[in-house]
C-alpha cells in the first residue's frame, strides 16, 4: 500500500494524497518517467517518495543515513529540500539549522546520480553569519541566461546570489541581492508567458491547527523584480496576492513545491497543510494550478477535498 492510503484510482483523487508528515515538498521528474518528491525529514534523512501518476506515492528511501547526513549543523535538523538536474546528475539542495538558529542555520548541496539516491554530501554553501542573512534558509535553484542561481531567505527577506557553474559553490566575487520583504519563506519562482512568479509562504508553518501558512505570489518581468502583486504594490513591501488559504478541513497551507504539467499540459503544485482530521504534522497536498489573465490560482482559492486527477 503506498504511503499510508488506499490506491487511488478511477478520474478523482482526494487530499490529502499522503496522509502522514512531508513538509516543504519539491518535485521532479527523472529520466525513468517517475515523478520523486523529497520533503523536510519529518522522516529522518530526507524522505525520497516515487509516483507516476502524481497521486498514489510510494516510500523508497531517504537521501541520506545516519552516516552520510551533513554535519555543518551538528544538532540540526534537516529541511525544506529543493531537487534538480544539473549537468547530468541530481542536486540536492537543502537547508540544516536548529529551531531558533537564525544566525548558524544554512545552506548546504549534495550530488547523486540517480533520483532515489544515494547523495553524497559536498558541504555546505553558506551559514546565515557568513553570507550575513539572518535565517538563511529555504533555497530554490533557477538557470537563467546561461547562468545558476540560488534564491533563499525566511522571514527576514528574500535574496538571490549567483552559483559557480556546477551548482555546487557560490560564484567568486558574487554579490547578493535582495529580491522580496521579510513577510515571506519558501520561495519558489515559476516561468510563464513571459512573467517570472515569486511563489512564497507568509505566517506560521508549525503550530498545528493554529497554524496561519499561506502560499501567495507576486509576478515581474525580470527574474530579479521587483515582484509586483495585481495592483502594482512590489513584494519588497510585503505586498502579494493570496493562491492558497485555509478551509474547514485543512490550515497552514504553504511552501509550495515546484509546477509540474501532466500529459494534457494542465498545471499541478504540490503544498502541505495541517488536517483536522489528522492534525500531527503536515500532510501532503495537490492541486490544480489555473490562469486567468496571466495570474494564477486554484479553485476556491483553498485546498480542493475531491477534484479531477492528473491524466498521464
Amino acid at each position: 500500500m503506498p504511503a499510508g492510503k488506499p490506491v487511488e484510482t478511477g478520474n478523482t483523487y482526494k487530499n490529502p494524497v499522503v496522509n502522514y508528515s512531508l513538509p516543504d515538498p519539491t518535485i521532479i521528474k527523472a529520466g525513468d518517467g517517475n515523478y520523486y518528491l523529497y520533503a523536510t525529514e519529518d522522516i529522518k534523512n530526507t524522505p525520497i517518495h516515487r509516483s507516476k501518476d502524481l497521486i498514489n506515492w510510494e516510500l523508497v528511501g531517504t537521501a541520506f543515513t545516519d552516516e552520510t547526513r551533513p554535519t555543518f549543523e551538528p544538532r540540526g535538523g534537516l529541511w525544506a529540500p529543493d531537487i534538480n538536474y544539473v549537468n547530468g546528475r541530481y542536486v540536492l539542495y537543502y537547508s540544516m539549522s536548529v529551531w531558533g538558529g537564525e544566525w548558524t542555520c544554512g545552506i548546504g548541496v549534495a550530488i547523486a546520480d540517480k533520483p532515489e539516491g544515494p547523495f553524497t554530501d559536498q558541504g555546505k554553501l553558506f551559514r546565515s553569519n557568513e553570507i550575513d542573512v539572518k535565517n538563511s534558509i529555504d533555497q530554490f535553484y533557477i538557470e537563467e541566461g546561461g547562468k545558476k542561481y540560488l534564491f533563499w531567505g525566511s522571514f527576514r527577506g528574500l535574496y538571490a546570489i549567483e552559483l559557480s557553474d556546477d551548482g555546487l559553490s557560490l560564484k567568486p566575487g558574487a554579490e547578493k541581492r535582495q529580491v522580496a520583504g521579510t513577510a515571506y519563506e519558501g520561495v519558489y519562482i515559476h516561468k510563464r508567458n513571459g512573467f517570472y512568479y515569486m511563489f512564497a509562504s507568509i505566517g506560521s508553518c508549525c503550530e498545528g491547527l493554529k497554524s496561519t501558512y499561506t502560499t501567495v505570489v507576486g509576478r515581474s518581468k525580470d527574474l530579479f523584480g521587483p515582484y509586483l502583486d495585481k495592483q502594482g504594490r512590489s513584494m519588497m513591501d510585503n505586498h502579494h496576492e493570496v493562491v492558497i488559504g485555509k478551509n474547514e478541513q485543512f490550515v497552514g497551507t504553504g511552501h509550495n513545491s515546484e509546477i509540474v504539467q501532466d500529459s494534457k499540459g494542465k498545471d499541478w503544485i504540490f503544498y502541505h497543510a495541517v488536517s483536522v482530521d489528522n492534525p500531527k504534522g503536515r500532510v501532503l497536498m495537490l492541486d490544480q494550478v489555473r490562469w486567468e489573465n496571466d495570474w494564477p490560482y486554484i479553485a476556491g482559492g483553498t485546498p480542493s477535498l475531491k477534484a479531477d486527477r492528473p491524466v498521464f
